[in-house]
């Protein structure tokens, strides 16, 4: 990671090639396609269409987030240079022109739901940048990395829309749409919250506690929640559950509402019983296996690591198997996924590198003495 300076290639950001933008005529359809192509092609196409490497502030903030809680363990100057250097390059990377601080994609990304532009802030990348900041903040005492977050507020609350202007609500996945997204919204209400805690600022704590209760509201009987509620985004995955149960984790905290806990322990129990083969093979889907993503295994290391000894022998044996299937030893990266057809070696740097990174020091950290 340091030797390419923490840039690298994303599984969507074909169209930061301006031989594929051309390509892909400007119809959401043609950028569908060449996005999906870059995606799943198992040669990385990038070189041949000009596609430049990037840094990412997701892939910086989980970066942070992992650096910060080994320097806890282990006071190394070399760590301490790394963080100062991440914070450094998140307050570069912070989007300009919106009410507070935020952050977005270096690229182009379109969806069924929507074109984003590249720059667009999202609530994903700001939550995942601002629970890293305080993190480093809370184990270093670094001044700039909580000023930083302190600054977000004012993005979630003025920026985003809403889905309902009274009682519970979900965050806009970006303010340029309305797509309603459960682990968007659920991440944004944690590090709200998380913020609330830290200013006493009882305002973003009740505003939180609302946008949770949208998502808590629509949770399922069998403790599963769909990615999100149009018709078309119903699917149920392993990550997203996994980082809907992690912003969850930070309303147990003591003077949480206790109706959180019950939702919680039907989440936890649904993610370890249908995501997993009995080899610790983390599946993408809860119905299928196939595609066998390093996202999956690295939030299941790093979710399952926080959960303790209860969940520590399926924490285990999904991090062999991450070690086992997606780790290059000699080149000291992960790969991407593994098909039915075979094992797609790209090392993508937010995607893998990052998650992984993040997974590996979570596991140090709660189960290595």
């Amino acid at each position: 990671m340091e030797s390419q300076g923490f840039a690298g290639w994303d599984p969507y950001d074909a169209l930061n090639s301006p031989l594929v933008r051309l390509l892909s005529l400007g119809t959401k359809h043609g950028r569908i396609a060449w996005t999906q192509l870059f995606r799943r092609c198992p040669v990385n196409l990038r070189r041949l269409f000009a596609v430049p490497k990037r840094l990412n502030a997701k892939g910086i903030a989980l970066f942070l987030e992992a650096f910060s809680k080994l320097l806890a363990r282990q006071r190394d100057s070399s760590l301490t240079t790394s963080i100062e250097d991440l914070v450094g390059k998140l307050a570069e990377l912070r989007m300009s022109g919106w009410s507070g601080a935020c952050w977005g994609y270096p690229f182009d990304w379109q969806s069924r739901a929507a074109f984003v532009p590249a720059g667009t802030p999202t609530v994903v990348n700001t939550s995942f940048v601002g629970h890293a900041l305080l993190h480093c903040h809370e184990r270093t005492g670094m001044t700039r990395a909580l000023d930083l977050a302190l600054d977000i507020p004012p993005f979630l609350l003025k920026d985003l829309h809403r889905s309902a202007n009274t009682g519970p609500f979900c965050f806009s996945y970006t303010p340029l749409d309305r797509n309603f997204v459960h682990n968007a919204n659920l991440l944004g209400a944690s590090l709200l919250l998380r913020l609330g805690r830290h200013t006493g600022n009882t305002d973003w704590m009740e505003t939180a506690r609302r946008s949770m209760a949208y998502s808590l509201e629509r949770q399922r009987p069998d403790g599963s929640w769909p990615y999100a509620e149009t018709e078309f985004q119903g699917w149920i995955d392993s990550f997203h559950t996994g980082f809907n149960l992690e912003a969850l984790r930070w309303f147990l905290k003591p003077g949480e509402q206790s109706s959180v806990a019950g939702a919680y322990t039907r989440g936890v129990d649904f993610y370890a019983r249908n995501f997993f083969l009995e080899d610790g093979t983390p599946k993408y889907y809860n119905d299928r296996v196939y595609p066998i993503d390093i996202h999956a295994a690295a939030e299941a290391v790093y979710f399952f690591s926080g959960e303790g000894e209860h969940y520590r022998d399926l924490t285990e044996k999904v991090l062999a198997w991450m070690l086992n299937n997606l780790w290059d030893e000699r080149k000291g990266c992960f790969y991407y996924r593994k098909t039915r057809f075979g094992t797609n070696r790209i090392p993508y740097m937010r995607w893998s590198q990052a998650w992984g990174m993040r997974a590996l020091a979570e596991y140090h950290v709660q189960h290595c003495n």
